[in-house]
């Protein structure tokens, strides 16, 4: 009996375009004069030191900046980075250049299994105030008291078995309670390898009966 929800964003409660045209070129355009301005406070210093150590270089401001761009470019899934991008969208969230994407059928799905008592969650890369920012911040409205708690690659990464292990032991419930919501077939393979439900959001595709995973082309047609 299914008792939690775990879902990623990109491609399943959120479009990959949002993420991919409009925040990304936002972080990327943003984070020189960002990171120039405040990379004295604390929280960005500390982003700043993780950085180095990632890289495995005492690199001075400039540089920093250039490995910060180079790793967006090649889509490198870095922690400081999205940690970094998070404050950066903050900023855009705020100011009004955007709101966050949700999918009508995402939002109206989640907010009824709330309702019937299931408990939600997030579940994905970008960092877990990336995913606040998102969710606090959509044309639905602030969809944040939808959700139990966040996870992002702090817990491990994706594609990796152990890290749905450690979801389901934090959020205390066995792992055939849990459903996961993904649009990454990795990641529902790490999920069931760790005994997680799961579901393939196939959004403007045909489901395939015989995939690996039970596919859906919406949050409509998740069978509970």
């Amino acid at each position: 009996m299914i008792k939690a929800i775990v879902t990623d964003i990109e491609g399943t409660t959120s479009s990959l375009s949002f993420v991919k045209d409009v925040l990304f070129p936002y972080a990327r355009t943003h984070l020189p004069a960002f990171v120039r301005q405040h990379q004295d406070e604390s929280e960005v210093a500390s982003l700043l030191e993780d950085a180095r150590r990632e890289a495995g270089s005492a690199l001075d401001i400039e540089a920093l900046i250039a490995q910060f761009i180079d790793w967006i470019d090649r889509d490198q899934k870095i922690t400081p980075l999205k940690s970094l991008q998070g404050l950066i969208w903050e900023a855009g969230y705020r100011q009004g250049d955007f709101n966050g994407h949700i999918y009508e059928d995402a939002a109206r799905c989640l907010k009824s299994w709330k309702e019937q008592g299931y408990v939600l969650f997030v579940y994905s890369s970008g960092s877990v105030y990336a995913q606040k920012l998102l969710f606090g911040h959509t044309e639905h409205g602030d969809l944040t008291p939808l959700f139990s708690g966040y996870f992002d690659t702090h817990i491990g990464g994706k594609r990796e078995a152990e890290s749905y292990r450690r979801i389901a032991e934090q959020i205390q419930y066995r792992p055939e309670e849990i459903l996961f919501l993904s649009d990454i077939r990795e990641e529902l393979d790490a999920a069931r390898q760790a005994g997680l439900n799961t579901y393939w959001l196939v959004r403007e595709q045909a489901v395939d009966s015989q995939a690996a995973h039970r596919q859906t082309v919406d949050f409509d047609g998740i069978a509970l």
